[in-house]
């Protein structure tokens, strides 16, 4: 019995020598460039007074939101995109933080596509464009940075967009106050071709 125990772990043993090792799961070589990018650029762009008390003021004005009221205020913005009847989304886009956002982009060369930064729930606080929606908070790019807690760049999959033919990818991170608070989500969709 001992012998048959002994050949199955010598089996075993030769078995893992001979067969190759699976390869770790390599990151898109766009990654690091974006990662870089995203540390470089766009972080600085994002620690500065103005931008953090725009979002340290919605925070305090939307303490007890609820997600019903998170939805509501999400649909609302959606239609308003839709039927291009855009009072709060103009609300949006004249705030001076917008403003910010939108000089950013325009002196990126192109690099940025869309840029905005998120309360602490995910609802947008200022944005250099019309975004898609007004509520980040059940999408990845908030949940794998503030609802999980890490402080790493969430870089998404890589996307030719249909009407420009660039390689876009989104980047997002987590907005971090002077106290080193996590106060909000920063997104910034690039154009990989730019860079």
């Amino acid at each position: 019995m001992a012998r048959w125990g002994h050949v199955a772990v010598v089996a075993v043993g030769l078995a893992a020598c001979l067969l190759p090792l699976t390869p770790a799961r390599a990151e898109p070589a766009y990654v690091p460039l974006v990662r870089d990018y995203v540390e470089t650029r766009i972080r600085p762009m994002v620690e500065t007074p103005l931008v953090l008390k725009a979002i340290a003021e919605q925070n305090a004005k939307f303490t007890d939101v609820s997600e019903i009221d998170m939805r509501v205020l999400d649909e609302t913005y959606r239609s308003e995109v839709d039927r291009h009847h855009l009072q709060m989304v103009q609300l949006l886009l004249d705030k001076s933080v917008s403003n910010y956002l939108k000089t950013r982009q325009d002196a990126s060369q192109g690099a940025i596509v869309e840029f905005f930064v998120t309360d602490s729930h995910g609802l947008n606080v200022g944005q250099s464009t019309i975004t898609a929606d007004y509520w980040q908070g059940d999408e990845e790019k908030y949940l794998r940075t503030f609802a999980d807690g890490s402080r790493e760049i969430f870089i998404d999959r890589a996307e030719r967009n249909q009407s420009t033919q660039m390689l876009e990818t989104q980047a997002s991170f987590v907005v971090i106050d002077e106290e080193d608070n996590p106060i909000g989500v920063a997104t910034v969709t690039i154009a990989i071709d730019a860079l």
